[in-house]
């Protein structure tokens, strides 16, 4: 089967886009991966046929005063683009990455079958919750479902403008207004962070955490007996601005070691307690203790897969709810307002609480129960394919 996966540039959108072009060509399958220009040469050299993509990326649109506009306008030229290179990769499946929308216009007009992909739960409205990126449990009782259903009236207007500015673009590429939707959709989180809801669709599947160490340097973690923090700054635009600093200092009186994970080289002046840099977030985990971070879902998955609590620090976005959900679920607690002395207290709770780790380990043990995204594909495309 050969599959063309299309991604933005945005990392916590594209490492799962190249983990799924290496299960594919794991089970004997030939992946295409088209995505922003930066992880063009990254996913070549693991071995994944990688092509740019022409399209801003999300930090882009940062200032846009209407953000939904600003995503269809950019669909319209992303499918534009796309339509001709995957007319060439002559693919039997498109998967699209959720806010590439362009991708699944492009398919459609060459009449390819395309699957959603979905890098965390799934964030489609439904009756029976709350909006998400709330950060809001389902309301029970008769005050708590009229709160959701109140809730839900005030975002639907922005529901449907979007809907409408969707058909537009569809009809300016010649298309029909109306979606007909993906043949599948992937959904590639842990069950322990999904929410049941009523409306669950028929063709979603939840297949685990997509992950993909973006860096194969090995970080040594600083020499000594304490407890080790790891601190992952988040890399969505939307994410906390400042928090290693301010993490630092609220670990500074706590007797732990810390390592910081970024994309970049460590900076000068770091107490000998502390290392900075790039390095195999997986490892690092393994010896860690607690987890402190934005609320991205990639690292947060991480961190339950490998049994380690968190302290969330989140930004806005889906940030928020994902913050949330791992904190009534009992693995982690959020920082919100962040402050040095609200940090300082929540590390030292989750560190002398095991009870925090025991559900970071449940949480992870969820993994057993997901699909084989690869499988979940084909099945989907059996009477094409056979």
């Amino acid at each position: 089967m050969r599959v063309a996966v299309v991604s933005g540039g945005d990392p916590g959108h594209v490492v799962p886009a190249i983990a799924l072009c290496l299960r594919f060509a794991e089970a004997g399958d030939i992946p295409f991966l088209l995505t922003g220009g930066q992880w063009v040469d990254a996913a070549t050299r693991v071995g994944i046929t990688a092509s740019r993509v022409t399209g801003p990326a999300l930090d882009d649109l940062r200032d846009a005063v209407d953000l939904g506009g600003a995503l269809h306008s950019q669909a319209a030229t992303l499918a534009s683009a796309l339509t001709p290179q995957l007319a060439a990769l002559a693919p039997n499946l498109v998967v699209c990455d959720i806010l590439a929308l362009g991708a699944s216009m492009a398919a459609e007009l060459l009449g390819v079958p395309w699957a959603q992909l979905s890098p965390h739960p799934l964030y489609e409205p439904s009756r029976g919750l709350p909006p998400l990126g709330s950060g809001l449990a389902v309301g029970t009782g008769v005050r708590g479902r009229l709160r959701d259903a109140l809730l839900r009236a005030m975002t639907a207007r922005s529901i449907r403008q979007g809907d409408r500015q969707r058909a537009a673009v569809r009809q300016e590429l010649g298309l029909s207004p109306r979606e007909p939707g993906p043949a599948v959709r992937l959904v590639a989180t842990l069950p322990a962070l999904e929410v049941p809801r009523p409306d669950w669709p028929d063709n979603a599947h939840v297949v685990g955490p997509l992950l993909w160490e973006a860096s194969e340097q090995r970080m040594s973690p600083p020499p000594g007996d304490g407890p080790l923090v790891m601190v992952a700054p988040s890399t969505a635009w939307t994410g906390a601005t400042g928090m290693a600093s301010m993490t630092l200092s609220a670990l500074r009186d706590l007797g732990v070691r810390a390592v910081i994970s970024t994309f970049s080289p460590p900076p000068a002046g770091l107490p000998d307690w502390v290392r900075a840099g790039p390095g195999r977030q997986d490892e690092l985990l393994r010896r860690s203790a607690v987890l402190v971070c934005g609320g991205g879902h990639g690292m947060l998955a991480k961190a339950l897969l490998a049994g380690v609590p968190v302290v969330v620090v989140p930004g806005g976005g889906d940030q928020w709810e994902m913050a949330n959900r791992v904190a009534r679920q009992g693995s982690g607690l959020i920082v919100r307002p962040s402050t040095v002395d609200g940090l300082r207290h929540a590390v030292a709770r989750v560190l002398g609480d095991p009870g925090f780790a025991a559900a970071a380990a449940r949480a992870g043990a969820t993994i057993a129960d997901v699909r084989d995204p690869v499988e979940v594909c084909r099945a989907a495309l059996a009477p094409q394919l056979w």
